[in-house]
């Protein structure tokens, strides 16, 4: 399982199959080990879809004063 753009024969492994997936179903398939049903991946989504405020958080630049100051910084 692979969340890359760039799949082509071969590209993680000599005779390998990449499947493209989601963060989260990438997530999930590390967890598991596996690809999941789909069932396993409801299962799964949920405990994701609950926690999204946290398991996001990452993705609010705009309030991690860690991007911020150095953005403030910049001029254009």
């Amino acid at each position: 399982m692979s969340t890359s753009t760039r799949n082509f024969p071969n590209r993680l492994g000599k005779n390998t199959f990449v499947y493209l997936g989601s963060a989260e179903l990438a997530a999930i398939c590390s967890k598991l080990g596996k690809i999941p049903t789909v069932e396993e991946y409801q299962a799964n989504i949920g405990i994701i879809n609950q926690q999204g405020a946290e398991v996001y958080r990452y993705m609010n630049f705009n309030q991690n004063p860690q991007y911020t100051e150095v953005a403030d910084k910049v001029t254009v």
